[in-house]
């Protein structure tokens, strides 16, 4: 049986400023949220997604970020297989200040 492929998005085909349709979900650890997270993401760390998924609109086109990419990837995996419309941020947190993108 073929892998589920995880769709995945470089931080550099993400517009500026985020559009109002676009929901970023965090996938961090809280102390992580803290030090610095994306204005206006949504923060549901990874352990959490299961017992918190119905707050998020499967229909609604969401990015997933963590700090590297791999929590990310693997709640992107598991929402997709719930019928989200998901994305992973490839190389999460560090890819996007990487790039200069701005933090809150």
């Amino acid at each position: 049986m073929a892998e589920q492929s995880i769709p995945t998005t470089d931080v550099t085909a993400i517009p500026t400023p985020i559009p109002e349709d676009l929901v970023v979900l965090d996938v961090r650890e809280d102390h992580e949220w803290e030090a610095g997270h994306i204005d206006g993401a949504v923060h549901i760390p990874l352990g959490e997604i299961p017992g918190r998924v119905g707050e998020l609109d499967p229909t609604v086109r969401t990015l997933v970020i963590c700090h590297l990419g791999g929590r990310s990837a693997r709640a992107t995996q598991w929402l997709q297989a719930q019928g989200h419309d998901v994305t992973n941020v490839e190389g999460g947190m560090d890819a996007w200040r990487a790039a200069g993108r701005p933090v809150v």
